[in-house]
């Protein structure tokens, strides 16, 4: 049996530990687990963090591979360049 999800738009803020803090109570009487879509405006992220997290992150360790190197800087031409 499929159960119907119904959303609630809300604010809040996500602190130093990463926890989030809704700015006013839920308007349900029901408790229990919940799905928590969080959306972050691009101006409210830190563009070091990123860039930190998608450098020390293992997923990306192939990169380093000299298997990986398959351009070289003489390939293609220039944007813009039509020749």
């Amino acid at each position: 049996m499929e159960s119907t999800l119904r959303a609630i738009e809300t604010t809040g803020t996500v602190d130093e530990r990463r926890q989030l803090s809704l700015d006013e109570p839920l308007p349900v009487t029901a408790s229990g687990k919940v799905r928590v879509i969080i959306l972050i405006s691009e101006e409210d992220a830190e563009e070091k963090e990123w860039l930190r997290a998608a450098a020390t992150n293992s997923a990306f360790d192939f990169l380093n591979d000299s298997e990986e190197d398959v351009y070289a800087s003489d390939d293609g031409w220039p944007f813009g360049d039509q020749g």
